[in-house]
């Protein structure tokens, strides 16, 4: 299921469900939208501090559970942090499917939106937090155009160099985002798959977040899931700014392993690139190639 893109002048829903914000920190954000013809609504307890690190849960549901009723949001857009996965209980999924409309967050994020996906069949988009739009760079604004705006992305863009680090071509419905929030809703009930299809896994993680022995630590549990028998292939983002030969290194031994195509690159992630991924979407990797197709629903 896809929602409608987005209309000049239409409103965006800002909403944040992992950390605690002040009208000074989003005053450049949304001005930024504004100066490119949207409309902008604020969560009606944005910057509420309840437990000090963030509002309470069903505060922070309650904002996201109202953009979804608000006929005028087009897009609720938020960006990561910690605790999203406190929401996930109190998300109102049939809404969602009865008012479809575009999600987009990155980092933390990655557990609602793989919850909506996963609950709903909509498709989400990993990759653009609302703080791109303080500044935001031709790349990345071409993303949100092409996927949330003109809906014409049929080729993943790339602005980095690619690494193969097993060749092959792979097929299969995308989902993934930011590894540790990925692994811990892997089977929670809030992100479970289908058993008779095939996914392409892409995840990305920071060395300012996580060592490569915690990456490590990750990938592992999601191979001693039952999900990796459906993975069909791997794109791995932004890790460092400088290449880690360490990461490369448990990167090519998980697609020896499951014996699946797997690559790096830097063009989404913590870095300074930010394309975007669409979660639900069915594509193509190849990581001989170096390309990544979108395939039509």
């Amino acid at each position: 299921m896809w929602a409608n893109p987005l209309n000049p002048g239409d409103t965006i829903g800002i909403i944040s469900p992992s950390h605690t914000v002040t009208p000074d920190d989003y005053a450049k954000i949304i001005s930024g939208i504004e100066a490119k013809g949207f409309r902008v609504k604020t969560g009606s307890r944005l910057y509420r501090h309840t437990y000090g690190y963030a509002a309470s849960e069903t505060e922070r549901a309650d904002d996201l559970n109202e953009m979804v009723s608000d006929k005028d949001v087009k897009l609720v857009l938020f960006g990561g942090g910690y605790g999203s996965i406190e929401l996930l209980p109190y998300i109102d999924y049939e809404a969602i499917r009865r008012n479809p409309k575009l999600f987009s967050s990155h980092s933390d994020g990655t557990s609602i939106l793989n919850a909506i996906y996963t609950k709903t069949g909509l498709v989400t988009y990993y990759g653009l937090p609302p703080r791109l739009f303080e500044d935001i760079d031709a790349y990345a604004y071409e993303q949100f155009s092409s996927h949330l705006v003109r809906r014409d992305a049929v080729h993943f863009v790339s602005n980095s160099t690619w690494y193969s680090l097993k060749d092959g071509i792979c097929s299969g419905t995308l989902i993934g985002g930011y590894t540790l929030n990925f692994a811990l809703s892997l089977h929670s009930g809030y992100l479970e798959t289908e058993k008779d299809r095939k996914y392409i896994l892409f995840l990305e993680d920071h060395e300012k977040f996580s060592s490569v022995a915690a990456v490590s630590m990750y990938l592992s549990h999601i191979e001693q899931s039952s999900f990796i028998n459906q993975v069909s292939g791997l794109l791995f983002g932004n890790y460092s700014d400088t290449l880690s030969q360490q990461l490369l290194g448990r990167l090519e031994r998980f697609g020896q392993k499951h014996s699946i195509p797997v690559a790096y690159c830097d063009d989404f992630g913590h870095g300074k690139n930010h394309a975007i991924l669409p979660v639900g979407c069915r594509a193509v990797l190849d990581t001989k190639n170096k390309t990544l197709r979108f395939l039509p629903s």
